[in-house]
């Protein structure tokens, strides 16, 4: 049976007088690997920064597992951010800590391992990313994929059941790209992580993409939604059609 872990009803996010999107409603469930879409200015990091509580609705409900995330106090959303991860579109790595140092924090900072226990798991997670031998290494010793992969690496620290990327793929090669899809859909199929995913790359889209929404900046609203590849084929509009073609199929 399919299980909600995010619901999304009636949203309006603005900045002041300026109407980002309003009447946002969508569902995301278990195991999904969820796209945010659409075109620059649509509101795609906008929608991120609302669903890790770091951008404030005007109204609305994110509920996740069923708490209600948009209105939880300060204590709350902490409690229920440590069943999420992050991975930040550029990384966002502590330049000067080693890869293991960086996975580690955010279990210094809320798990209750023993500094050896913690030591062990920052170790497994940097290996689960395929980054084995890799724990002393600094950032600036390693090349962009490696970055992106210990980024990830941290997101998993905790075993969230939601994980949310900001443009993952992003400034990498399509060898390396390819590599962090794989490795994207192997963590959601091997661990059930719930994947909620913000980016424009058309390959990655189609290739790990099981549920998606396209966020319109004229409508401010979501005009079309579902597989991705299901999208493709029968687009609802044509500026999904232009945007899933990028403009070779009209």
């Amino acid at each position: 049976m399919t299980k909600e872990i995010i619901n999304v009803k009636n949203l309006r996010v603005a900045y002041g007088d300026f109407v980002l999107f309003d009447d946002i409603n969508f569902t995301v469930n278990e195991k999904d690997v969820f796209i945010i879409m659409g075109a620059s200015g649509c509101g795609k990091s906008s929608m991120l920064r609302v669903l890790t509580g770091l951008v404030t609705p005007v109204r609305g409900q994110v509920l996740i597992d069923g708490e209600d995330f948009a209105q939880a106090t300060p204590e709350q959303k902490i409690d229920i951010m440590k069943g999420c991860g992050v991975m930040y579109q550029g990384g966002a790595l502590f330049s000067s800590m080693t890869l293991k140092e960086n996975v580690a924090m955010p279990l210094d900072l809320y798990s209750n391992y023993s500094p050896k226990e913690i030591d062990e798991i920052a170790s497994y997670k940097l290996a689960l990313t395929g980054l084995h031998g890799f724990d002393d290494f600094y950032p600036s010793e390693i090349s962009g994929g490696m970055k992106k992969r210990a980024a990830l690496a941290r997101a998993l620290a905790l075993d969230p059941k939601i994980l949310y990327c900001d443009e993952p793929s992003a400034g990498l090669d399509p060898i390396s790209s390819k590599r962090l899809d794989d490795l994207i859909q192997e963590l959601n199929q091997s661990l059930g992580t719930t994947f909620v995913i913000v980016t424009h790359e058309l390959q990655s889209i189609f290739n790990i993409g099981t549920n998606s929404i396209y966020l319109d900046n004229k409508t401010k609203n979501i005009t079309g939604r579902g597989n991705p590849n299901d999208l493709l084929k029968n687009p609802p509009n044509d500026n999904i059609r232009e945007f899933l073609t990028r403009g070779t199929n009209k």
